[in-house]
């Protein structure tokens, strides 16, 4: 018996995207493999490590979680979304990697989708708001303090680039 399949229609980092998927393709499957968006990483599948974290009409979600024909409709963002539109990286990315916020690099995906959300609500996060926003994700490396600094640079960054420093 055939596998049941659907058209979907996704907006991917603001381009859309009509495919026919099966109906049991995890979103982060079809993003990986059917859009060959690969910065979105696949780490424990059951929602807990954070590492397949995409963000989803404005929210972060995990997309180990969803099946793609839930997203049929929506928005979603990925790790490669968060780049400058001329291919360098944002200012948030720019910081991770300026404060060693990465190291073996399997988690900052999660990390940066995460650290975006939060900076989108809260452009001037605490480092206990950060902690927060980033607890639903596991790194192994970095001990997290280096994320909390990247993501207090990319908000000091930010507020200096507006006019909102101080």
């Amino acid at each position: 018996m055939p596998e049941p399949t659907a058209t979907i229609t996704v907006t991917v980092n603001g381009t859309a995207f009509t495919r026919t998927v099966p109906t049991r393709l995890s979103l982060v499957d079809f993003l990986r493999e059917t859009l060959r968006l690969t910065g979105t990483h696949v780490g424990c599948e059951h929602g807990i490590c954070g590492a397949c974290s995409v963000i989803l009409d404005g929210d972060p979600v995990r997309s180990c979680l969803m099946f793609a024909v839930q997203a049929d409709g929506h928005a979603v963002t990925t790790v490669e979304g968060l780049a400058n539109s001329d291919g360098s990286m944002s200012v948030l990315q720019d910081s991770f990697c300026e404060t060693h916020g990465l190291q073996c690099g399997y988690c900052t995906p999660g990390m940066l989708i995460a650290s975006h959300a939060l900076l989108q609500a809260n452009p001037r996060p605490s480092a206990a708001q950060i902690r927060d926003a980033i607890s639903g994700n596991l790194c192994r490396c970095t001990g997290y303090q280096q994320i909390v600094d990247a993501v207090q640079l990319a908000a000091e960054r930010r507020a200096q680039a507006t006019g909102t420093a101080g």
